[in-house]
C-alpha cells in the first residue's frame, strides 16, 4: 500500500505554492537584467505554461532594475491584473534593443523553467516597440505572437515578421514616436508580399503614454494567449478589439488586495511607492513617472488627481511638473 502510495505522489505535478517576481542579475553572460514572473499557475512538469516578454521604453532603461516595475505587466500583476503566464522582463541599459541579448535570456528561461515554447509571446512599448520588431523579425520561428506598440524597427529585412501573427498599435497624435515609425515597418512587410497575419491600427487622436494601458486589459492577454506555434496555418486572432473606448477600461477591475506574490531579490535596490514626505501637497514629475505611480504613493486616485490638477487621463507629463494631491 505504501508504495502505490508514493507511486501517486509522484505523478502529482508541482505547483508553485505561490506567485514569485524573481529578479535576476548577471544570471545570463552578455545579456541583460531582468525580472522573472513565476504564476501561481505554474506547472514545472507538464510543460503548459506560456512565456510573456516584456520590452520596456526609455524612460525606464538604466541600471537601477527596479524601474522595470514601473509601468507594464508588472505593474499591472501589482495592481491585480492575473496573467497566467512566465513574464519576462529584462531592463535596457540605454542603447537600441538587441535581439540576441534577449535570446541569451529565454533560451536561460526556457532550460530552468520547464514551458511551453511553442507559446512565446512579445509586446512592448515605444523603444520596446522597437525591440518588439527587430526580435520578432530576427526569430519568427520562436514567436507565437507579437505585439508592438508606438515603436518602428530597424531590421535589414522585415520579411520573417509575416510568419508571425502580429498586432501594431500606433495613435495618431503621437508626438514622442511618430506614427510613420510604424507605417514604415507596415510597409516594409507589404514589399515582402503576403502581410494576411498582421494587424495594424493607426489609432485616431491617441497620443504616445496612452498605449501604456494596454498591458492593464485583459483583451490584450486573450488576443497574445490564442496563438501557439503548433496551429498549423499560423492565422492571426482578429476577433479581439482594441480601441480607445477599449482602453477607457484598463484600470477598471483591477483587485490590488487579490495580489499576494513574493519578491525574491537578492540585491533590491532603491525603488518605492514610499513618498519621500507623505505630507506633501504637491509632487515634482521625475523621469518615469506616471499619474498610477503617484497616486499609489499618496494612497489617492488617478481620478482625484486628474480632478484636482484639471488634468485627463491620457495627459503627458513633463519632468519637473507639478502634481498636486489636496
Amino acid at each position: 500500500m505504501k508504495k502505490i502510495i508514493i507511486a501517486i505522489l509522484i505523478l502529482i505535478p508541482f505547483y508553485a505554492n505561490s506567485q514569485k517576481l524573481i529578479a535576476n542579475r548577471d544570471s545570463v553572460q552578455g545579456s541583460y537584467n531582468f525580472w522573472v514572473y513565476v504564476p501561481e499557475c505554474y506547472d514545472s512538469v507538464s510543460g503548459t505554461t506560456p512565456t510573456v516578454l516584456f520590452l520596456h521604453g526609455r524612460s525606464l532603461c538604466g541600471r537601477n532594475l527596479s524601474m522595470v516595475r514601473r509601468y507594464g505587466p508588472l505593474d499591472a500583476l501589482l495592481m491585480g491584473r492575473k496573467i497566467n503566464a512566465l513574464v519576462v522582463a529584462p531592463q535596457n541599459p540605454g542603447d537600441a534593443w538587441k535581439p540576441e541579448k534577449i535570446m541569451k535570456i529565454i533560451d536561460w528561461t526556457t532550460e530552468k523553467y520547464h514551458t511551453d515554447t511553442n507559446r512565446l509571446y512579445v509586446l512592448g512599448m515605444s523603444l520596446g516597440g522597437y525591440g518588439t520588431i527587430d526580435f520578432t523579425g530576427t526569430y519568427p520561428e520562436k514567436v507565437a505572437a507579437a505585439m508592438a506598440l508606438c515603436g518602428g524597427g530597424t531590421l535589414k529585412s522585415y520579411c520573417g515578421l509575416n510568419e508571425v501573427p502580429l498586432w501594431i498599435m500606433h495613435g495618431t497624435a503621437d508626438k514622442a514616436v511618430g506614427v510613420s515609425q510604424s507605417q514604415a515597418v507596415v510597409d516594409k512587410m507589404i514589399e515582402c508580399g503576403d502581410t494576411s497575419r498582421l494587424i495594424f491600427d493607426r489609432l485616431s487622436g491617441v497620443n504616445h503614454s496612452r498605449l501604456a494601458r494596454m498591458f492593464y486589459l485583459p483583451d490584450t492577454y486573450e488576443w497574445l494567449f490564442s496563438h501557439s506555434l503548433a496551429d498549423s496555418a499560423r492565422q492571426v486572432n482578429r476577433n479581439v478589439h482594441i480601441d480607445n473606448a477599449t482602453m477607457e477600461l484598463a484600470y477598471k477591475n483591477l483587485d490590488k488586495s487579490s495580489t499576494h506574490f513574493k519578491v525574491v531579490d537578492p540585491n533590491p535596490q532603491a525603488y518605492s511607492y514610499v513618498p519621500d514626505d507623505p505630507n506633501a501637497t504637491y509632487y515634482v514629475i521625475k523621469k518615469g513617472d506616471t499619474l498610477s505611480h503617484v497616486a499609489r504613493m499618496y494612497h489617492t486616485t488617478v481620478a482625484k488627481l486628474c480632478q484636482i490638477n484639471h488634468l485627463s487621463e491620457t495627459s503627458i507629463l513633463q519632468i519637473g511638473q507639478k502634481i498636486y494631491l489636496k
